[in-house]
């Protein structure tokens, strides 16, 4: 019996077919482990991140407290300043109409509300300059915690593609997905690190 030419010819198709599920098998397994490589270091940088986020935020929290306690102490202080100064301007004019003999007693008072007031003033400056540090840390502090907050959306958006990927298999959508994760780890790093790293534009369209 002759062999049939045709046999050979779907066999070898049949062969030619099974390969390129093969290859094709193949390329899923090494697109899927890339993910899944991805996502695991990107969720270990983010829990990393969000551990310094949050005693950075802590850190902003006592910062304002003590900027407001300060400001509240410097009010009060201007408010003694302004009585003892007020007390001093009425015992002056006392002094002026009282009796000879009863001089003395006022000028007694007068040091007393005049030192009053120069300690008042002298505190208050302090009060100042403690509010005005306080603000300052403040505002360092939130310039860390905005690289944080970018880094964690851009890496949001990162594990988001890559799942897009996982479940698509598009290799350019991996591809793409790197571009927020490379922002991401830059801006984790540059809060990590103390990197003065700010992009105020989009800083500002977020927030």
């Amino acid at each position: 019996m002759d062999p049939d030419p045709m046999q050979f010819v779907e066999e070898d198709n049949d062969k030619k077919e099974a390969e390129s599920v093969a290859e094709a098998k193949t390329s899923r397994a090494h697109l899927n482990t890339w993910v899944a490589i991805s996502v695991a270091l990107l969720a270990t940088f983010m829990g990393i991140c969000k551990v310094k986020d949050d005693n950075i935020v802590q850190a902003m929290q006592q910062a304002q407290a003590d900027k407001i306690d300060n400001y509240s102490w410097y009010q009060a202080r201007n408010i003694r300043e302004e009585v003892a100064k007020a007390t001093v301007a009425q015992l002056t004019a006392q002094a002026a109409a009282a009796p000879p003999q009863a001089k003395s007693i006022f000028d007694a008072q007068i040091k007393t509300y005049e030192s009053i007031a120069q300690d008042q003033a002298e505190k208050k400056k302090i009060q100042q300059a403690d509010a005005d540090k306080a603000d300052k840390t403040y505002n360092e502090l939130n310039y860390h915690d905005d690289q944080f907050d970018l880094s964690d959306a851009m890496l949001a958006l990162a594990i988001s593609l890559l799942a897009v990927t996982a479940l698509t298999q598009k290799r350019w959508l991996f591809v793409l997905a790197m571009f927020p994760t490379v922002f991401g780890v830059i801006m984790g790093l540059a809060g990590l690190l103390g990197w003065h790293i700010h992009p105020d534009s989009l800083t500002k369209l977020l927030s």
